[in-house]
C-alpha cells in the first residue's frame, strides 16, 4: 500500500567486531576440542589433558586477540593514509576533484547535467565531499574504518568462550567419561554457533549448524587419531 511506512534497518557490522566474534568462538571450539582430544587420544592422564585444555584456551585467546588487533590496526592505518591523500587532494585541487566526481557520477549512469549539479553541491561541504570521494573511489566511509581494540577484545572473549565449552568436563569431573562429555559439549556448542551464524546471515540455521558441527568433528577426529597413534 502507498501509505505503508518503509522500515529498513541495518546492523552495524563494518568495524570488524562481528567477524572477530564469530571467527573467535568458532575457532575456540574447534581448536580446543581438537587439542583436548589429541591429548586424550594419547591417554596421558586427566591432569595433563586438563592442563593442555587450559593452556590452549589462554594461549589461543591472547594469540587471536593480538593477531586481530595488529591486523585491524594495520588496515585502519592504511585506510586513514588513503583518506588523508584524498583530503589533501580536495584541498589542493578542488576543481580537478570536482571534475573527477562528475565523471564518476556519469560513469554510474547519471545524466551529465545532473552530475554537474551534484558534484558542485557536494564540493561545497568539505566533509561531505571527502565522504563521497572516499566512498566512490575507495569504497570506504571515513567514519567507519574499524576499531582494533574492539575487534581484539571481541576475539579474546569469543575464543575463550568457545574454548571453554569442551574443557568444562575436565574441570568438574574425573569419572573417566570426560572425552564423551567433551565431544557432546563441543557438538552442541558447534551446532549453536553454526545456527547463530545461519540466523545472523539469513542463510539457513540448520545448514550452518550441520556445517559447523561437521567441520569441528573432522578436526577433532583427526587430532584424536594422531594422539592415539603417537601415544601408542
Amino acid at each position: 500500500m502507498a501509505n505503508e511506512v518503509h522500515d529498513e534497518r541495518h546492523r552495524q557490522i563494518s568495524d570488524g567486531w562481528v567477524r572477530a566474534g564469530i571467527f573467535g568462538v568458532s575457532d575456540g571450539l574447534v581448536t580446543n576440542i581438537s587439542l583436548i582430544l589429541g591429548f586424550a587420544g594419547a591417554n596421558p592422564g586427566h591432569n595433563v589433558v586438563r592442563l593442555a585444555g587450559l593452556a590452549g584456551l589462554v594461549a589461543g585467546g591472547f594469540s587471536m586477540a593480538s593477531g586481530e588487533y595488529l591486523s585491524m590496526r594495520a588496515q585502519k592505518e592504511l585506510l586513514e593514509y588513503e583518506i588523508d591523500i584524498e583530503r589533501k587532494s580536495l584541498a589542493d585541487s578542488p576543481e580537478a576533484e570536482q571534475e573527477e566526481l562528475r565523471n564518476l557520477f556519469i560513469a554510474r549512469g547519471i545524466d551529465g547535467e545532473l552530475a554537474e549539479r551534484l558534484s558542485t553541491d557536494l564540493m561545497r561541504d568539505p566533509d561531505l565531499a571527502l565522504r563521497t570521494h572516499t566512498r566512490e573511489e575507495l569504497g570506504i566511509d571515513p567514519s567507519a574504518t574499524g576499531s582494533p581494540w574492539r575487534a581484539a577484545i571481541s576475539s579474546l572473549a569469543a575464543f575463550s568462550a568457545g574454548a571453554f565449552v569442551p574443557l568444562l568436563p575436565w574441570l568438574w569431573s574425573a569419572s573417566g567419561n570426560e572425552v564423551l562429555w567433551s565431544i557432546l559439549f563441543a557438538a552442541i556448542g558447534s551446532a549453536a554457533v553454526g545456527g547463530a551464524i545461519g540466523w545472523f546471515t539469513r542463510r539457513g540455521i540448520v545448514r550452518w549448524a550441520l556445517r559447523q558441527t561437521f567441520i569441528a568433528a573432522m578436526a577433532a577426529a583427526v587430532t584424536f587419531g594422531v594422539g592415539r597413534l603417537v601415544g601408542s
